[in-house]
């Protein structure tokens, strides 16, 4: 499989004379964006989605592709609530950190056991009765990112932790993974 991305990050300088592009986007955004055959295309579960159909990953037919479907829809309630604990901590948003700790842990320990589940309901170590799909490898960066940044919220659940070794453990994932810059979210 050839590079699916480059990640391209843009200063806020460049914009004063490149609002043109903002205008070219359909939903007047550039968070996530994707270029296909010179047409932008934006929000990062639409490409998420996009790329997924296109390289396989999208499940084995349509059923499983809407199970898939939901667990990143599930994901990103997941993601919502404990982002306010996260971005405190990392200095991305105002709030007091050793406040928002408890309730992230409280948090954690009420929606994580719903990925453990799903895993063990799926009997392939991934998400999808099939395989590997786009919901494991956002879902198990998001883990991982848990894992740098409050190593305590996963330690109560070894299925998860050996769910982010496998899916990093996978030769394309790895390769990336290792080549590319720190990130600490």
């Amino acid at each position: 499989m050839e590079s699916l991305c480059h990640k391209v990050l843009l200063s806020i300088d460049i914009w004063p004379g490149n609002m043109d592009l903002l205008e070219k986007m359909i939903l007047k955004q550039l968070k996530s964006m994707l270029f296909v055959d010179g047409k932008p295309l934006s929000q990062s579960f639409a490409i998420n989605r996009y790329l997924a159909r296109k390289y396989g990953l999208a499940g084995k037919d349509d059923f499983e592709a809407a199970q898939i479907d939901a667990i990143a829809d599930f994901h990103k309630d997941v993601y919502a609530e404990l982002a306010v604990y996260l971005y405190a901590k990392l200095g991305y948003r105002e709030g007091d950190p050793a406040t928002l700790r408890q309730a992230f842990l409280e948090s954690a320990d009420k929606l994580f056991p719903t990925y453990v589940k799903l895993l063990k309901e799926s009997g392939s170590g991934f998400f999808a009765k099939s395989g590997v799909s786009w919901a494991d490898f956002l879902i198990a960066n998001y883990l991982l990112s848990i894992r740098i940044n409050e190593p305590e919220a996963l330690k109560k659940y070894p299925e998860l932790e050996q769910y982010v070794d496998r899916i990093h453990a996978l030769p394309q994932i790895k390769d990336y993974v290792d080549k590319r810059p720190h990130i600490i979210f």
